[in-house]
């Protein structure tokens, strides 16, 4: 567009014969009337055509200004201008040797921007850009020309990863301009610190003990959660977090969630706030007892393995404890690894209830009937049964009867006369895998113990003891041990009989190990028969007392039979020798 003013009719200038004189007179005036159209400004203007390479834009000036058309955005290969638009250019010269104004839309833009950011810095306000890319040190934000944003200033808190920053927008306050270097240095932590500042303000006007508040998750720890309730941090314990068990606030928190929390202390003069969220709801364990009764049936998830059992959730805040020893009637569970795993959904009877110590009893075995309570009526106590030998220790076998179901044959219930003196007496009568007949002798179901005895397949010995051995009866046997109290001697098949050391018939002192080695064969007489105590007490002095007066008694017959000389007959024989 070209002015419609004209130099032969303009302000009563009639020409001049003198080409100087006229010059200096249009400069005037076209400093009169465009003043402030100069380079170095920046003025509005018109889109009056849009070209391929620039677009024409009339500021009201004699000759139209030019815009290179990549100085306007570009989208899908269109330039984003149409004829008629208001836009502000920066005057680089006024003409060049075509009679155009050159002219720049992205230093007027520029030049708006720096004065903006002037303003703002001035002012200390704020001002909005998009985080673009890392640099060194720090990030580069767009706020319409390139400003650095230092690390130590991109938030509160320092951060490792600044990639999640990249592409989004924020406010910012200026903390230094060198217009001359073109260096604008921002502050996110400025603009959050003023905002935290504010906020702090104002929660502490409603903070107090029993208020409830939203707050977002700061920091996550092993103990906890840091709360930001608004310009001030509260702490969240692991244990105020839920009524039922966790591992860790990871569990139930993450960094950024908004959560409600209540006040449950507050110390103004140290500036510390505990905080809760379980306290928002009702404590699931005072009406437990209700949902939960002894001898119900409840379904739950395993929540942890320990080597003592299995913590199973019932619900949020409540968890019962399958102790391994419920686990099975039968199996001897060495770990309940070996029964349930973590996350599996279990049903399970309710054994126990404790609403003071929170703890709730569980059982898995309960499910099924009791194989032990059954056991009575299958093996009645006397009955036989026969299995085969699953284990053997120093005390005694133990023997299979059932699936799962080991009775163990006790030592002393091996024989009735036989002892048991070295446990590897055991290994030499029994094999893992022998089949073995026994008599059951008690069921102990509450304990889960079954009693079976070998020795009782046969007649107690001592029960005819007194029969076959009679007091003062002879019996002759090896000796199997010496004591310091006497000499023990086998009379028959594992039954021994003790010679105390005063019915041995020895003089005081006598080496009696050294006279009765054992195996020596000694002959003795019963004296005693205890078959309570299964004793029997033996003497040999007793015998050779009787030899002795035997001794005595045939030498005494053999006098009385030899021909006995009378007190006549001494006379006659005194008689006849005095007559000689």
């Amino acid at each position: 567009m070209v002015s419609s003013f004209s130099t032969g009719s303009f302000g009563g200038f009639k020409g001049s014969n003198e080409e100087g004189s006229f010059a200096a007179e249009f400069e005037a005036l076209m400093l009169g009337r465009f003043g402030n159209i100069r380079p170095g400004k920046i003025v509005p203007g018109v889109v009056t055509h849009i070209g391929k390479e620039m677009v024409s834009v009339d500021i009201g000036f004699k000759s139209e200004g030019v815009v290179p058309t990549e100085q306007f955005p570009h989208v899908e290969g269109k330039v984003q201008a149409q004829v008629g638009d208001h836009v502000d250019v920066f005057i680089i010269a006024l003409e060049n040797e075509m009679g155009q104004v050159l002219l720049s839309k992205e230093k007027a833009d520029q030049k708006k921007i720096w004065e903006k950011v002037e303003e703002t810095f001035k002012a200390d306000a704020k001002l909005t850009g998009k985080v673009i890319q890392k640099v060194k040190g720090g990030l580069q934000v767009d706020i319409g020309i390139p400003a650095f944003l230092p690390g130590s200033q991109i938030d509160i808190r320092p951060h490792r990863n600044l990639d999640k920053f990249l592409g989004q927008d924020f406010e910012f306050k200026v903390l230094k301009i060198t217009r001359d270097k073109g260096n604008i240095v921002l502050s996110r932590r400025a603009v959050l610190l003023g905002e935290r500042d504010e906020l702090r303000t104002a929660t502490l006007k409603v903070l107090q003990e029993g208020v409830i508040m939203e707050g977002v998750v700061k920091n996550v720890t092993d103990y906890g959660a840091f709360i930001d309730l608004g310009g001030i941090d509260g702490l969240l314990h692991i244990t105020d977090i839920s009524w039922g068990r966790i591992n860790h606030p990871s569990e139930k928190l993450s960094v950024g969630q908004t959560v409600p929390v209540v006040v449950l202390k507050y110390d103004a003069e140290k500036g510390r706030v505990s905080l809760g969220m379980k306290q928002l709801q009702q404590d699931p364990w005072q009406t437990a007892h209700e949902r939960f009764p002894i001898g119900g049936r409840v379904k739950g998830r395993v929540k942890s393995v320990t080597d003592y059992g299995a913590f199973v959730e019932l619900e949020e805040g409540i968890e019962g404890l399958i102790h391994v020893s419920e686990m099975s009637w039968t199996k001897k569970v060495r770990h309940p690894s070996k029964i349930v795993t973590e996350g599996e959904a279990v049903e399970a009877v309710i054994l126990g209830f404790d609403s003071e110590q929170q703890r709730i009893s569980l059982g898995l075995k309960q499910l099924l009937p009791n194989p032990w309570e059954q056991l009575q009526a299958l093996h009645p106590l006397g009955s036989r049964v026969t299995g085969k030998v699953r284990s053997i220790t120093e005390f005694g076998i133990f023997v299979g009867i059932e699936d799962g179901i080991d009775g163990l044959v006790h030592i002393s219930d091996f024989s009735w006369t036989k002892r048991i003196k070295d446990p590897k007496e055991i290994q030499e009568l029994f094999k893992k895998g022998d089949d073995v007949e026994a008599v059951v002798l008690d069921i102990d179901a509450a304990n889960e113990r079954l009693s079976l005895g070998i020795k009782q397949l046969l007649q107690d010995p001592w029960e005819t003891i007194a029969q076959r051995h009679p007091v003062g009866t002879k019996v002759k046997g090896p000796v199997t041990a010496v004591t310091e109290f006497g000499v023990f001697v086998e009379i028959e098949s594992g039954v021994e009989g003790l010679i105390h050391n005063s019915q041995l018939g020895v003089e005081k002192g006598t080496d009696v190990a050294a006279l009765y080695p054992v195996g020596t064969q000694m002959e003795a007489e019963v004296t005693n028969v205890d078959t309570q105590e299964r004793r029997i007490s033996l003497s040999s002095r007793s015998i050779k007392e009787r030899g002795g007066r035997k001794e005595s008694y045939d030498q005494y017959m053999a006098d009385e039979e030899a021909p006995r000389v009378t007190f006549g007959d001494l006379i006659r024989e005194q008689m006849k020798t005095d007559k000689d």
